[in-house]
């Protein structure tokens, strides 16, 4: 994003003002990190760069919170997944909430995923 520095932010992209606003969360080097849709708007490769840093984060002990919607990346990315619909559904590992019982609990409807996820 550096070739952009002189650009007001209203100017760049919706990608390019997320990949923004999370370097600005990044700088900040805190202890919690609650991140509400951060792959919202950013290319393929840019998304696994932030899943690489927040993995890195997590394993350097930080709390990393993710609010994200794809099921299959959540169970291949996460070692925690909390599934709510106005309420809480269910908490553990992927492994154990992604199971197609507490999907249609949460959904209303069986929902099958890809095992290769």
């Amino acid at each position: 994003m550096g070739a952009y520095r002189d650009r007001p932010i209203g100017k760049l992209s919706g990608g390019q003002q997320q990949r923004v606003f999370l370097a600005r969360a990044l700088a900040q080097e805190a202890e919690i990190y609650a991140l509400d849709e951060p792959f919202a708007g950013i290319d393929q490769p840019s998304e696994a760069i932030l899943f690489q840093v927040l993995r890195e984060l997590a394993d350097a002990g930080h709390i990393v919170m993710v609010v994200h919607h794809d099921l299959g990346q959540a169970r291949a990315y996460f070692d925690e997944v909390l599934l709510l619909n106005r309420v809480l559904i269910a908490q553990g590992s992927p492994r154990e909430v992604l199971q197609p019982a507490v999907l249609q609990r949460a959904y209303g409807r069986a929902l099958l995923l890809d095992s290769a996820a």
